[in-house]
């Protein structure tokens, strides 16, 4: 694996985190326009970050076309700039930040080598020639 790869991988789960940290502070009325805090905003590498994490099944679309603009001000509905998707976690994508599969993987290494052990110490207790 390159340097190249391993900053990539980081910055995706970096992405993972910043999708996370995303709320909604308040919902603009009239419109239900959701105003959303810590937004990730887009870029051609969160773009391909985002395809990545949709690909890999971590991320799933929330809404398509969602009008997007910046809130000057709460009182006033601000002018809509362009259009985005919002993307929410699944399960998968949590599993990924918590780092979930580890220790799922590491649970299932301790039990493989405690059976293991438990094998060998019943193999050599019903040895014949044992004073």
């Amino acid at each position: 694996m390159s340097w190249a790869d391993i900053t990539r991988e980081r910055r995706i789960r970096l992405l993972l985190r910043r999708l996370s940290r995303q709320r909604v502070a308040m919902v603009l009325r009239p419109g239900g326009v959701w105003v959303v805090e810590k937004a990730v905003e887009g870029s051609r590498d969160v773009e391909a970050d985002l395809n990545t994490c949709y690909m890999r099944g971590w991320i799933e679309p929330l809404a398509n076309a969602v009008p997007t603009g910046k809130l000057v001000s709460p009182t006033e509905i601000p002018s809509m700039s362009g259009r985005t998707t919002i993307w929410k976690l699944n399960d998968s994508g949590w599993y990924v930040i918590n780092r979930s599969q580890l220790w799922t993987l590491s649970g299932l290494l301790v039990a493989g080598l405690s059976l293991v052990v438990a094998g060998v110490a019943l193999v050599v207790a019903l040895l014949p020639g044992k004073p």
